[in-house]
């Protein structure tokens, strides 16, 4: 499997081999030996699986949640592709209010990891995307938060010229008003 590091520390994408004949494909996701060798916490442990299915144009995002329930995430997309956003909201990190892009799709099978201490999010490239979250703790209602996608001093290019929101998602702190927990 390959490994890509980021600017921002503590991000990883990792792109797996794929095997295909005329059956399909198949590929490893997850390996826990990769990620402990990679100096993860070795007490980090995937909780809950989420899954989203989103029209091209739909951003979910960008949301986190404050301690005790943070969470780090793996994130893949299962069928389309969808354009992954993180931004660094560790007030101790010299990548403070930083954003890194990837694309992430099923031909390529790429799993990204976004550590505790991110606001994460993506918008659907293509029809019915299917985008599938492993997080290390459970979603606790009480500890969500959140970052105005569209934030004009985050500079995010998501790459579509009209985005479907949430309602919720369109009432998010700027990155100046937040108070990070992190």
């Amino acid at each position: 499997m390959e490994v890509k590091k980021f600017p921002i520390a503590g991000l990883l994408e990792f792109t797996p081999r794929l095997f295909g004949d005329p059956r399909g494909v198949f590929y490893e996701t997850f390996s826990a030996r990769l990620m402990e060798s990679l100096g993860l916490p070795a007490d980090l442990r995937w909780v809950q699986d989420n899954q989203s299915k989103s029209q091209p144009g739909v951003v979910r995002g960008l949301h986190f949640q404050r301690p005790p329930h943070a969470q780090a995430k793996l994130v893949r997309v299962a069928k389309g592709r969808a354009l992954d956003v993180v931004v660094d909201i560790r007030r101790a990190s010299p990548t403070y209010g930083q954003h890194a892009l990837v694309e992430l799709s099923e031909a390529r099978g790429n799993v990204l990891f976004v550590p505790v201490g991110f606001a994460h999010g993506f918008v659907a490239l293509e029809e019915d995307t299917l985008f599938l979250y492993k997080c290390s703790d459970y979603y606790a209602p009480a500890s969500e938060g959140g970052l105005l996608w569209n934030d004009p001093a985050l500079g995010i290019e998501w790459g579509v010229s009209e985005a479907i929101i949430s309602p919720k998602d369109a009432i998010q702190p700027t990155l100046a008003q937040l108070d990070s927990p992190f």
